[in-house]
C-alpha cells in the first residue's frame, strides 16, 4: 500500500506533472496521511452523487448563459417530485415549544394526581429511576389549573388554552406519546433527526430530499426562531447532515434582514451580482466536472437560490402586507420578533409552496426555580404567548382550504415528571424533564380531527394505552406525505440510513388518519 501510495505521491512525476491541469496539480501534492484521511469521505462523497444523479436530485450542470433571471441550465435540488404513493399531506408546518410544555397543565388531566397532590411518589415510579435534577423522594404535584371538555369530541383542554379549546374538534391530541432521552439537546435530536448523537439529517431535510419544494425562489425547509434563544440542540435541529447542505434549513427573521447576508453589498447592484454568479457557475461547472463532488452542485444550487431569494424573501417576509384585521387575529407586530410574528409568516410561507415550516419557541424549560420558571408566573405568560396566533394559524388555514393538505404538529421534546422538582428547596412549582409520557397534537394533513389517542396511567408517570413513540410519530409523518417511511433511506457509511433509525419497530400509526 505505501509504495502504490509512493508512486502516486511521490516527488519523481516532474514530466508528467507538466501536463497536469490546476485540480491535478492539487491532487498531487496531497500528501498520504491527508489521502487516507480524506478517502473514506470522498468515496461517501462519489457514492452519494452516484445516487443522488440517479434519483435525479443532481444533475450536471448545463452552460451558463441565457436569460438572466431564467433557471435554464441550474441544477435543480429542491425540484419537486412524486411521493412513493399517495400523500394526505403536502407541506409540513411544526410548532416546536422548546424546553418542553407540561402535559399536566394542558392535556393530560389527572384527578388521581390532584388527590395526591403534595404525597410522596409511590416506591413502583421511583424504582432504578435517574432524573434531570430531582434528588430524594420527591412530592406529587396536581396542576394548579382547571380543565374543561370541548367541542363535539370532548377534549379536555386547560383553561390556559382559551382560543385554541374552540378547534378542539380539529385537533388529533397524542397522550401517549414517550422518548428515550431526558435532557434537551439529544431529545430533540432524537425528535427531529432520529438519532440522539450529531450528524444525522433533521426531518425538515429528509422531507425536502425526498419530495423537494414548490416554490424554486424559496427556500425548501424554512425555519423560524421565537423567545430570544436557539433550541439546545442548535442548528443540528434543522441541519442536512450527511445530505447535501442544499436541504438544510434556512433561518429566516421577523425583524430585520429576513436572512443574513442575502442583500448586494454597497457597490453592487443586481445586474452586477447576475455577471459575478455567471461567472462563478463556469468555475463550478469546471470543478464538478473534475471531481464530481455533490457539494459543487449545492453550491451552484444556492448561490442561485440566495440570488432569487434576494426578490422572493423579502416579499413573503413582509408581514406589513396583511390587512390590519389579520395583524389583530395573529397579535402579530411588524418588525419584531415574537411567536406571533412567525405564525403568520408561516401561513404565507405554505401558501407560497414552502414544504416544510419548523417554528422553535423557546421558555417552555419550568422547573420552579424561580419566578421565570415556575409553573405560576411563566406557564400562563407563554400559554397567552402562543394561544391567540395558534388559534388564527389553524382558523386560516381551515378558511382557505390549506389545512386539508398541511400537517401542523405541536410539541416539545420530552414531557414532565407528576412530581414537584423543588430543586434545592424552592417554593415554586415546577416538574422535572419526563421521558415517559409527553403529550403532543396534530391537526389537517389527513389526520383525525377530535381524536384523543391513547392514555398514562392515572398518576400520568407512563404511556399505558396505544403508546407513540418518536419514531412513531417520524414514520407517520412521512408516510403522510405520501413517503415510505421504511423504504426511504440513503446509503452512508454502509447502513441504509432513515430517519427513523435502523429498527424495524418505528409504526404508521395509522389511527390517527382519517
Amino acid at each position: 500500500m505505501v509504495a502504490l501510495l509512493d508512486l502516486a505521491f511521490g516527488n519523481g512525476l516532474n514530466e508528467a506533472q507538466q501536463t497536469m491541469n490546476p485540480f491535478q496539480q492539487q491532487l498531487h501534492g496531497v500528501t498520504r496521511r491527508h489521502f487516507l484521511s480524506e478517502t473514506t469521505a470522498g468515496l461517501g462523497g462519489a457514492a452519494l452523487a452516484s445516487m443522488l444523479l440517479q434519483d435525479g436530485l443532481l444533475a450536471a450542470p448545463a452552460p451558463a448563459g441565457g436569460d438572466q433571471d431564467s433557471l435554464a441550465g441550474v441544477p435543480q435540488p429542491l425540484a419537486a417530485r412524486a411521493p412513493h404513493y399517495p400523500a394526505r399531506a403536502k407541506n409540513v408546518i411544526y410548532l416546536h415549544m422548546a424546553g418542553s410544555p407540561s402535559q399536566h397543565e394542558l392535556f393530560d388531566y389527572k384527578p388521581k394526581l390532584q388527590q395526591l397532590n403534595d404525597k410522596d411518589c409511590p416506591d413502583e415510579f421511583m424504582k432504578g429511576e435517574r432524573f434531570a435534577f430531582i434528588k430524594g423522594r420527591p412530592q406529587l404535584l396536581g396542576s394548579p389549573y382547571s380543565f374543561s371538555k370541548h367541542g363535539q369530541s370532548g377534549q379536555e383542554i386547560s383553561e390556559l388554552l382559551p382560543l385554541l379549546s374552540k378547534q378542539a374538534d380539529d385537533l388529533c391530541i397524542v397522550r401517549s406519546m414517550y422518548t428515550d432521552q431526558f435532557n434537551h439537546a439529544p431529545a430533540q435530536m432524537l425528535l427531529y433527526t432520529g438519532s440522539a448523537q450529531f450528524g444525522k439529517p433533521s426531518m425538515g431535510s429528509w422531507v425536502t430530499y425526498g419530495l423537494g419544494s414548490e416554490n424554486q425562489d424559496l427556500p425548501g425547509f424554512v425555519v423560524l426562531i421565537s423567545g430570544n434563544k436557539v433550541p439546545s440542540a442548535g442548528k443540528s435541529a434543522w441541519g442536512a447532515g450527511f445530505l447535501p447542505s442544499v436541504f438544510q434549513g434556512v433561518q429566516c427573521r421577523s425583524s430585520g434582514e429576513p436572512v443574513l447576508f442575502v442583500n448586494n453589498p454597497d457597490g453592487m447592484d443586481r445586474a452586477v451580482r447576475r455577471r459575478s454568479l455567471d461567472a462563478l457557475r463556469e468555475l463550478n461547472q469546471l470543478q464538478y466536472e473534475d471531481q464530481r463532488d455533490p457539494e459543487t452542485m449545492t453550491r451552484i444550487a444556492q448561490y442561485e437560490m440566495a440570488y432569487r431569494m434576494q426578490i422572493s424573501v423579502p416579499e413573503v417576509m413582509d408581514i406589513a402586507k396583511e390587512s390590519t384585521a389579520s395583524l389583530e387575529r395573529y397579535g402579530a407586530e411588524p418588525g419584531k420578533t415574537s411567536f406571533s410574528n412567525n405564525c403568520l409568516l408561516a401561513r404565507r410561507l405554505v401558501e407560497s409552496g414552502v414544504r416544510f415550516v419548523q417554528l422553535f419557541d423557546w421558555g417552555w424549560d419550568l422547573h420552579g426555580t424561580g419566578t421565570t420558571t415556575d409553573l405560576m408566573t411563566q406557564l400562563p405568560m407563554k400559554c397567552k404567548q402562543i394561544d391567540r396566533p395558534i388559534s388564527a394559524l389553524l382558523t386560516d388555514l381551515k378558511q382557505s382550504g390549506l389545512l386539508d393538505e398541511t400537517l401542523v404538529v405541536w410539541s416539545g421534546e420530552f414531557g414532565r415528571t407528576p412530581m414537584n422538582e423543588k430543586r434545592d428547596g424552592s417554593k415554586y412549582l415546577g416538574r422535572d424533564h419526563h421521558p415517559h409520557s409527553m403529550s403532543i397534537w396534530m391537526a389537517g394533513g389527513g389526520v383525525k380531527g377530535g381524536l384523543n389517542y391513547g392514555a398514562t396511567d392515572e398518576l400520568g408517570y407512563y404511556a399505558t394505552e396505544n403508546r407513540v413513540h418518536v419514531h412513531d410519530l417520524q414514520a407517520t409523518i412521512l408516510h403522510s406525505l405520501g413517503l415510505d417511511p421504511h423504504q426511504f433511506h440513503v446509503k452512508y457509511q454502509g447502513l441504509k440510513q432513515r430517519l427513523i433509525g435502523p429498527s424495524e419497530d418505528p409504526k404508521i400509526v395509522t389511527d390517527l388518519l382519517a
